[in-house]
């Protein structure tokens, strides 16, 4: 028999059959449905976080930190990062952009509002990469001196700015306290009224020659300079402002390890704000008298130190050999492509777990099609009988009903994809609607690549097929003698 002999008595059968047949492609189509939908929905997070990384060029990103002095003072200092260590970096084959992250706290103001927020200075070449590019509104800084700044969506909403293309063009008062060496100098001769010269004068100068009594006035003295300095440090800050003009807004970072803060001010424009002084944190200050950079001048970055720097690299270049180059010198790293080989790796096995649960529906379809198959033999054995006298050989016989099993897939597996397919739109309809109503940014978060389909229609019509091994080697060894006596 030709396959057009054997499509056309398959499904002949199938008609005659058509609610028995009907039901047992139902089974595969729901089976596959379940199947389709559930990797749906692993395939469209990992597309959806792939287009993220994607759109913010995190493959192209590297975050570098200095590394932890874990093993005691005794070890080799951690390789600071500074202005040297910025031009070192940038010297590494493949390497487009280094530029550091130094947050610092502001007061923000806008008409009647004022909040406080966390404010970040970049270069404006910076500004190019993918990373920050992406504005909902508005375009880059014109300069590193300019007095602009790039805010995000969420920091408009705080401020009452109705909507980002609004924004454009506003005015923000920006302000920070900070202390400086000059309050704790001034304090240190003046301080609560009492002047340093009227403490020297309290002291009994003819016995200075005594020991003991020399001793006590320097401890006292020096204890005295120092709670004077650091009281007028701390607590006699001086406020430092800006007016800068919003030239851009930028969707709010949701994504953990980015460290974009609401406020972008131009590099140049936010020296102002960190070399009128220092905040009062004294993490920063024990970091500062470290580096020996206390008294440094207030535009000379040369003694400036960074908890972080980013580095922008060439797509072509692997992310591998521009990590080891940082890692030999001494830093750590955060490479975002490694993390999203894990992340797939996470996919893989969840993909594989969502697969087994359809494909445990998927083999108990398969034994509807066997008890279907095997029924049809049952009945059928005058038409095998008739067929095998007719000259019909015991493998024609055993293709008849592999076909007929072959056809119950395709026809399940088809309608499976298109019915899955179905339900993760409904779904995805459902979800997006409602990420709108709580104000998140609606995604999709099912998608059926060319992959999965192919994926499905092997997996269907497979099954399907070794379903009907068992019926079509029974149907083979029919004897057609038996079977024409018996009717």
């Amino acid at each position: 028999m030709t396959v057009r002999d054997l499509l056309k008595v398959s499904t002949g059968n199938m008609w005659r059959m058509k609610f028995r047949a009907s039901l047992t492609i139902a089974g595969v189509l729901i089976a596959i449905a379940a199947f389709v939908s559930m990797l749906s929905f692993g395939a469209g997070n990992q597309e959806y976080l792939e287009n993220q990384f994607n759109k913010l060029g995190l493959f192209t990103t590297i975050q570098v930190f200095q590394k932890n002095n874990e093993n005691g003072a005794d070890t080799v200092q951690p390789a600071v990062l500074d202005k040297a260590a910025i031009e070192r970096l940038t010297a590494i084959p493949g390497v487009n952009l280094v530029y550091p992250y130094d947050p610092f706290t502001v007061k923000v103001k806008y008409g009647d509002s004022l909040i406080d927020s966390k404010a970040q200075a970049l270069p404006s070449s910076a500004t190019q990469t993918k990373l920050f590019s992406t504005l909902t509104a508005g375009v880059a800084f014109t300069s590193d001196s300019a007095k602009q700044a790039i805010v995000s969506t969420d920091l408009i909403k705080q401020l009452g700015i109705a909507s980002p293309e609004s924004a454009i063009g506003k005015s923000l008062l920006v302000s920070v306290h900070v202390s400086t060496i000059d309050s704790g100098l001034a304090h240190i001769l003046n301080d609560k009224g009492v002047s340093e010269y009227e403490r020297l004068r309290r002291i009994h100068l003819d016995s200075l020659l005594q020991r003991e009594y020399r001793g006590r006035v320097l401890r006292t003295e020096a204890n005295e300079v120092v709670k004077r300095f650091i009281n007028g440090f701390l607590n006699a800050r001086s406020l430092v402002s800006d007016t800068l003009i919003i030239c851009g807004v930028r969707q709010s970072a949701r994504y953990a390890r980015l460290h974009i803060e609401p406020l972008i001010i131009p590099f140049r424009t936010a020296l102002r704000f960190n070399s009128s002084g220092f905040s009062a944190n004294p993490t920063e200050l024990m970091s500062i008298l470290s580096s020996g950079s206390l008294f440094s001048a207030g535009n000379d970055m040369s003694g400036m130190t960074f908890r972080e720097v980013t580095i922008d690299f060439d797509p072509k270049v692997s992310y591998k050999s521009i990590n080891d180059s940082v890692e030999a010198m001494g830093y750590r790293t955060f490479s975002f492509a490694a993390e999203f080989e894990e992340i797939q790796k996470a996919f893989f096995y969840f993909d594989l777990a969502l697969g087994v649960i359809g494909l445990i529906a998927l083999v108990t379809a398969s034994l509807g099609i066997v008890n279907t198959m095997v029924m049809s033999v049952n009945e059928r054995k005058r038409e095998i009988g008739i067929l095998k006298s007719l000259g019909a050989d015991e493998q024609e016989i055993r293709w008849l009903f592999l076909v007929e099993s072959g056809v119950i897939g395709v026809l399940g597996t088809t309608g499976g994809i298109l019915f899955g397919w179905g339900i993760t739109r409904i779904v995805s309809a459902v979800a997006q609607a409602y990420m709108k109503r709580q104000g998140i940014p609606a995604i999709d978060l099912f998608s059926l690549p060319w992959w999965l389909i192919g994926i499905a229609l092997a997996v269907g019509i497979g099954v399907s097929v070794v379903a009907g091994f068992y019926p079509a080697a029974r149907a083979s060894r029919v004897d057609p003698v038996a079977a024409l006596r018996n009717e």
